[in-house]
């Protein structure tokens, strides 16, 4: 059996991997790597590939995007704990690519991700570290009747950029990356959110939050190229946690071109802090992202808390 087993998402990227594919097995080959390819079909098929194939290789690789790599990180924190001695590589080709803007993580802001052949090479060198992995769980149970943890690798969030990521699904197939993002932005002024939240961070005492949009990071960017957690380090055992005060349309456009270079954390309408253990409640059912994608139903508690240096990818 070869060492290697590729998943990749021939959608990613609006179809971008299906058209590069025979390169990038051409090239994978020219490399010298021997391994295994499997195509995912379906949403969620890449969890249960890396979580029933994932001991059986010394080395997972994922072509896709943020989403891809979400599922096959999540497939393998449902393995046993030593899931995180299995080197995991990235090949960035989806719309965002966000969280490959932080490999390594002392990586610049305003970075953009490497291209496919400079993560081939990556691949093929296997020169690898321990990055955190985020956790969650809803309150209310899911339709097994269980409250079964979930896991981001880059950022989740609540209101504004979770209504962003539900719009992205209705942008024009002719836009990508991050024009595309910027076009669901603008789809959601339309009609967003304002949150009454109840927040905890750590053991602190609960503090009650009007807020527009609230993000929990381990990376440091979402949306195609907006450094909402600019300084967040995703192997210190920590989140950087923003949270925005109630703001209207004119204040987010003007917000818009700071997150974009990640310079917004001085506005007096943001806050930023450092927590292990975030807890968010409403009495009114609010929506959840993470790593770009909508994983669970419309909840009222969210239970988020992180592990440190769980899994090891290839930077």
């Amino acid at each position: 059996m070869p060492a290697i087993l590729i998943i990749y998402n021939p959608t990613a990227g609006r179809m971008r991997v299906r058209a590069l594919w025979p390169k990038i097995e051409q090239a994978l080959k020219k490399a010298g790597l021997e391994f295994d390819a499997v195509a995912t079909r379906a949403p969620g098929e890449a969890t249960e590939i890396a979580r029933s194939a994932g001991g059986q290789y010394a080395k997972l690789v994922a072509i896709g995007g943020d989403g891809t790599l979400s599922e096959i990180v999540n497939g393998l924190m449902q393995r046993p704990p030593d899931a995180a001695s299995i080197p995991l590589g990235i090949v960035p080709l989806g719309n965002g690519d966000d969280f490959a803007k932080v490999l390594p993580p002392e990586a610049p802001i305003g970075r953009a991700c490497y291209d496919w052949p400079t993560a081939i090479r990556k691949i093929a060198t296997g020169e690898s570290r321990l990055y955190d992995v985020g956790r969650f769980r809803q309150a209310e149970s899911d339709a097994t009747g269980t409250n079964r943890h979930r896991y981001f690798l880059n950022i989740m969030g609540i209101g504004f950029g979770a209504h962003t990521v539900r719009n992205f699904a209705n942008v024009p197939g002719f836009l990508s990356g991050y024009p595309a993002y910027l076009a669901a932005v603008f789809k959601t002024l339309v009609n967003y959110p304002t949150l009454k939240m109840r927040i905890q961070f750590d053991d602190a005492p609960v503090i009650d939050q009007v807020t527009t949009i609230a993000a929990i990071g381990n990376g440091r960017c979402f949306g195609g190229g907006f450094w909402v957690c600019p300084q967040a380090i995703p192997d210190d055992g920590l989140f950087d946690v923003m949270v925005a005060d109630r703001i209207d349309r004119r204040t987010i456009l003007r917000l818009l071109p700071r997150l974009k270079r990640g310079t917004h954390v001085t506005e007096p309408v943001i806050s930023m802090r450092r927590a292990r253990r975030v807890v968010l409640e409403s009495d009114e059912p609010f929506i959840v992202e993470a790593d770009g994608e909508m994983p669970i139903s419309p909840t009222r508690r969210l239970e988020i808390d992180i592990l440190p240096r769980r899994l090891r990818l290839i930077v």
